[in-house]
């Protein structure tokens, strides 16, 4: 299981997003991040089996400070991506 965010300050919602995911006992757990704290990183490498974060700078604020447009997604445009998706059959929904 692949479990991707757009980057970790504290990591509270990784880590309980990891914590339900856990629950479902996958056979491994990569989380993948571009950008996270250094501490938080630290933590997330010692739990995942494996752990990708391209940047963990040491002057980290907020993840929204790593990115040039942080603007938020709407709800549509995520559903106008997934169903783009879903017709490619790029992802399709577990049961």
């Amino acid at each position: 299981m692949i479990l991707v965010d757009d980057g970790v300050a504290t990591g509270s919602t990784m880590f309980a997003a990891i914590a339900a995911l856990c629950k479902e006992q996958p056979t491994r757990l990569v989380v993948a991040v571009p950008v996270a704290a250094q501490p938080t990183a630290n933590k997330l490498a010692a739990i995942a089996d494996d752990f990708v974060c391209l940047h963990r700078p040491y002057n980290f604020i907020a993840v929204g400070q790593w990115y040039e447009d942080f603007g938020q997604t709407s709800d549509e445009e995520v559903r106008a991506l997934l169903n783009d998706a879903w017709e490619k059959q790029v992802v399709r929904p577990s049961a």
